[in-house]
């Protein structure tokens, strides 16, 4: 009988042939295996490098890697790690309100009457409720106004009533992220949020009179403006850091005091501040709108609630959730963001929204999505946080489960488009991956990250996650494209 080199005697010769197949086939998987797991554990060489320029050590990033339909991720490193996400948080808030609320749903904003209406005169207290839109833009509360108007509304004899009990009195610091309380982005959550609660003032150089002239809009009466700015021809350069700006914030009034110096060559340059507390804001913006639009009211501001013998009089409706994650995620607003996140609560949890009431309901539904994070850690949900954590196996996972919903459509759309818009319209210019990766982009001091969807150039679709947690966080952006890169071309 003869005698084969995997066989041993006794055997027949089909079963000879069996055994060395099965050899061939278990030989074949060890070879295969080290590569198998070099493909998921190891970086590719061109991201090692960038890494090693960037002086980035392997162990402060997360990197999650996984092509739609595949079982398995193509890369992973430090993926199990819990990192703070800086914005890609917003992902998660994001996502869990399409699935919740709907991409129809819409944020309505009241206004009631508590006295009779009679000649144009309202003889009684006006009522605006919100119910936290986080888009009720200077525009929009325009508009809210002027069909009030046009209801027969000029003479307001009572007192203007904020209803602003949707979401709960929070206390919120302004001051407490980084030390900035006229940054827009440090602005907290309010049931009545009315543009953000900024100012935009437009810095204009007069090289005749040798000044710089500074227009807000909206004007506010509670809001002094110093200027002490000198006109230079400087280079423009970092222009804002070259203003001195002395803030000082009182219950009524508010001031901004400018000194330093402004650059001819900087021509006009515009800058938001957030300044007065919600109440005040509002009650500023509404006098100078309802002025305009020539109605009249001299009574009292204050807190309240429409009681059950107010009458509605008019109604805004925000724009549709799908556009609120649009401008959520392409821009990266951390404001409306925060408004979303409370909305959840008070939407699945009854009013008034807190933040225990969404962190609830945002865990509830990642059960229910079979989505574990044990080490998830939400604070406001914009990724504006010191204390934010969540790994990038739980993101990529996430970006998994959103890419096979109905919502795919709209998740996708909110993301920035890599060179052509959002926050991500600079980056990757003319390389290849240009236009073809839909990616949001999170930055901190210390943390820089991208989570989203590339298309390669074989038309596969994959989700990436790359967060870097490190002090060299700000050179990171070549690392993180040199990834898109590859992804793309692989």
């Amino acid at each position: 009988m003869p005698r084969h080199p995997f066989g041993g005697r006794g055997v027949t010769a089909a079963a000879s042939r069996l055994l060395w197949w099965a050899s061939v086939l278990l030989l074949a998987a060890t070879l295969l295996a080290p590569r198998a797991a070099w493909a998921q554990s190891r970086l590719p060489a061109e991201l090692s490098q960038a890494l090693l320029q960037a002086a980035i050590p392997e162990t402060a990033i997360g990197l999650y890697v996984h092509e739609i339909g595949a079982a398995g991720p193509v890369l992973a490193v430090g993926a199990g790690r819990a990192l703070n996400p800086a914005s890609t948080m917003k992902l998660l808030t994001t996502y869990a309100a399409l699935d919740l609320l709907g991409p129809a749903h819409t944020w309505p904003t009241e206004v009631y009457a508590t006295g009779p209406l009679a000649q144009e005169v309202l003889s009684g207290d006006l009522v605006i409720k919100g119910y936290g839109d986080p888009r009720l833009t200077l525009e929009n509360f325009w508009l809210l106004l002027r069909e009030l108007r046009s209801r027969g509304v000029r003479e307001i004899r009572g007192d203007l009533v904020l209803d602003r009990g949707h979401f709960a009195a929070n206390g919120f610091n302004t001051s407490a992220f980084d030390g900035e309380p006229t940054r827009p982005y440090n602005t907290g959550p309010d049931a009545l949020l009315v543009n953000f609660k900024a100012v935009r003032l437009t810095f204009i150089p007069e090289p005749a009179s040798r000044s710089v002239r500074i227009t807000v809009e909206p004007p506010l009466r509670e809001l002094a403006v110093a200027n002490r700015i000198t006109l230079d021809n400087a280079p423009c350069g970092d222009w804002e850091t070259r203003l001195k700006l002395d803030p000082q914030d009182g219950a009524e009034r508010a001031r901004l005091a400018f000194t330093g110096s402004f650059s001819a060559a900087c021509g006009e340059r515009v800058r938001h501040y957030s300044v007065l507390g919600h109440p005040q804001y509002v009650a500023s913006v509404f006098r100078e709108l309802w002025s305009e639009l020539g109605g009249t009211f001299a009574g009292k501001v204050r807190d309240g609630e429409a009681g059950a013998d107010a009458r509605l009089l008019a109604r805004a409706q925000s724009p549709t959730l799908s556009e609120i994650v649009r401008d959520i995620n392409k821009f990266s607003n951390n404001v409306m963001a925060r408004q979303l996140f409370l909305t959840l609560g008070a939407a699945r949890d009854g009013p008034p929204g807190t933040t225990e009431k969404a962190n609830r309901v945002i865990r509830q539904w990642l059960a229910q999505k079979a989505l574990a994070m044990p080490e998830l850690v939400i604070e406001n949900g914009s990724g504006l946080s010191r204390i934010e954590r969540i790994s990038a196996q739980s993101l990529g996972r996430l970006l998994l489960v959103a890419f096979s919903s109905s919502l795919m459509p709209e998740f996708i759309a909110s993301l920035p488009l890599a060179a052509v818009d959002g926050t991500m319209k600079k980056r990757l210019n003319g390389a290849g991956v240009a236009g073809q990766a839909h990616i949001k982009t999170g930055l901190l001091t210390g943390v820089r990250a991208i989570a989203g969807y590339v298309l390669d150039a074989r038309g596969r679709r994959v989700a990436v996650v790359f967060i870097v947690n490190h002090a060299n966080y700000g050179a990171a952006q070549a690392a993180q494209d040199a990834l898109l890169t590859w992804v793309y071309t692989r």
